[in-house]
């Protein structure tokens, strides 16, 4: 203490300092010779003999290795050794659990995600339409139960004039099966209450989504009295909100042979097209309105216009669309 205070009154005078001397016990090997420097403080104890070790023993400063009596594959992972089982070439895991209870999880799982059986009853048109001549009415709609691959389907639609006699109705019973995710083949029964007399049809189709979300149908018939018909479908839904949607679709009939009890002739039978606007409340209910057009050709037309009908017709329509 008495030492700081008479370095500070030193440097408050502005005296200099005088230099102490070096109180350091180490020596300071740089100003002395080998000569000079005594080396007798540092001579090593003579090297004991170690007993001998194992080669594959750790240093006495090294952990244990854990993996020692283990081979090394060339990759450097670690291999235990004995006989692998043998990998299954189908399912993996049951190299180590049981088959039984695999084959159980992976049913479940199967099922969960996608295998369950669903249900959907769908009126796609229920509709009053508006035209010269006499109002009318059609309908058109399809329910189906099954899962993702195999279901069965009724469709049914037909047509009539308000306060007047139904002029068309068949019901279709299908069998569906996915033959992609996008498209399905059909067969089944068709039969047809109107126009009398009554038909049995033999049916097969395919339909599904085509590219740019074209839904597209095709089927062909096959009556019990041998005639032939073919009927192509197909629907755009456009949408111009996500609750406003314009509906463009068309149906062609095609027939191998005349049938005049049914008024229907060879070749290119008839063609509807339609339009309609549509406002979705909600996914499952939308009523709309839209315009109808069809038109009759070749015989099929000649047979309409003896009976007094005409061979095309303009509507306007309203209607719902629902589902669940």
């Amino acid at each position: 203490m008495n030492r700081l205070i008479a370095s500070a009154a030193l440097l408050l005078s502005g005296t200099p300092m005088p230099v102490l001397a070096q109180t350091d016990p180490q020596m300071d090997h740089s100003t002395m010779d080998n000569g000079q420097m005594d080396h007798s403080a540092h001579q090593m104890p003579p090297a004991q003999e170690q007993p001998a070790q194992p080669a594959d023993a750790p240093a006495p400063d090294q952990p244990a290795n854990p993996h020692a009596g283990h081979a090394m594959s060339a990759s450097g992972n670690s291999v235990p050794k004995g006989v692998a089982p043998p990998v299954p070439t189908d399912h993996a895991a049951e190299a180590f659990y049981d088959p039984a209870v695999m084959a159980r999880a992976r049913a479940a799982m199967f099922k969960e995600s996608g295998g369950m059986t669903f249900s959907q009853l769908m009126i796609d048109r229920l509709e009053y339409r508006a035209q010269k001549g006499g109002d009318g009415y059609h309908w058109e709609g399809e329910g189906w139960i099954g899962g993702d691959i195999h279901r069965l389907a009724i469709k049914s639609e037909g047509e009539g004039d308000v306060g007047g006699a139904l002029e068309s109705a068949e019901l279709q019973a299908l069998y569906s099966r996915a033959i992609d995710p996008w498209w399905n083949i059909v067969g089944g029964v068709r039969q047809d209450f109107r126009p009398q007399p009554q038909r049995t049809y033999a049916t097969v189709g395919i339909e599904g989504l085509a590219p740019y979300w074209f839904e597209v149908e095709a089927q062909a018939f096959l009556s019990n009295k041998g005639d032939v018909h073919v009927r192509a479908e197909g629907s755009y839904d456009q949408r111009i909100t996500q609750r406003l949607v314009l509906q463009p679709a068309a149906e062609v009939n095609i027939a191998a042979q005349d049938v005049p009890e049914l008024g229907i002739g060879s070749g290119l039978s008839n063609i509807e097209l339609g339009l309609r606007l549509r406002y979705e409340f909600a996914r499952e209910f939308a009523p709309y309105i839209g315009v109808n057009w069809e038109r009759s050709f070749g015989d099929t037309a000649r047979y309409a216009r003896a009976a007094g009908e005409r061979a095309s017709a303009t509507s306007l329509v309203m209607g719902i669309r629902f589902w669940f």
